[in-house]
């Protein structure tokens, strides 16, 4: 675990600029110190990564939260994406950089703005934000989620983790048990009423992303213990199944 400052030093990111993204939602810590300093773990680090990878070809603080908590999220499509920005954006620079060393060498010979146009840039990130919204569920989790205060979105994550936490007290038991079915239940019932319909076929998948590694896993196992995102994973299939879903 690092401490505020310590993460400030390691990325360059201000600390009024942790504690803004905390404010607002996008970047919690994992836990505070006994004098109440934000603390952040390697998960929190590697969201980090994340947002500063959209902040560099200037996703909006908006856009990047919503892909983030898209119920679709993909990691590693994400950072396919990033990395054909980012090399568009390369071709770019280079393009005005050979601009400007024309002009240096010889002067400004003709009227030639084509390395000012940024249009295939544009028309990507524009592509690869909406490629997030595209589903029924991320929509409904866009209304749903309009005009929530910071407060109101981590009292929602605290209740939703203590669900996990539940499930965590019950990882000695068999996946099908009744207790374990039964908080599958509530955990399908609170995704639905507080962010986007829930469906088996959802509920399927993000079972398999709760115990797939990375944030999920680890803020599950932080809320349950060790083990417990791949316990909600088994429990979530054995319902799921039960419902013809696998």
């Amino acid at each position: 675990m690092r401490t505020v400052h310590e993460v400030s030093r390691l990325t360059g990111v201000s600390i009024r600029t942790l504690q803004y993204y905390d404010r607002i939602g996008l970047l919690r810590p994992a836990g505070h110190t006994r004098s109440g300093y934000r603390l952040y773990d390697d998960a929190a680090l590697e969201k980090l990564q994340q947002i500063l990878l959209f902040r560099e070809l200037e996703f909006s603080l908006k856009d990047i939260r919503a892909i983030l908590e898209s119920p679709d999220f993909d990691r590693g499509r994400a950072l396919e994406q990033q990395i054909t920005l980012l090399t568009l954006k390369k071709e770019h620079l280079e393009n005005l950089i050979d601009l400007a060393r024309g002009i240096k060498a010889i002067g400004v010979d003709t009227m030639d703005f084509t390395a000012f146009d940024t249009k295939k840039i544009d028309e990507y990130a524009e592509q690869a934000k909406a490629s997030w919204g595209n589903t029924a569920a991320y929509r409904e989790f866009e209304e749903k989620a309009k005009g929530r205060t910071p407060e109101e979105e981590k009292s929602l994550s605290v209740q939703m983790m203590e669900v996990f936490a539940q499930l965590g007290r019950l990882s000695g038991e068999a996946p099908d048990s009744p207790g374990a079915q039964e908080l599958v239940k509530k955990l399908q019932d609170f995704i639905t009423e507080h962010f986007y319909t829930c469906t088996d076929e959802i509920l399927s998948g993000l079972g398999k992303m709760y115990a797939g590694g990375g944030d999920f896993t680890k803020n599950i196992d932080a809320a349950g213990g060790e083990g417990t995102a791949a316990f909600a994973h088994a429990a979530i299939r054995a319902y799921c199944r039960k419902r013809g879903v696998e």
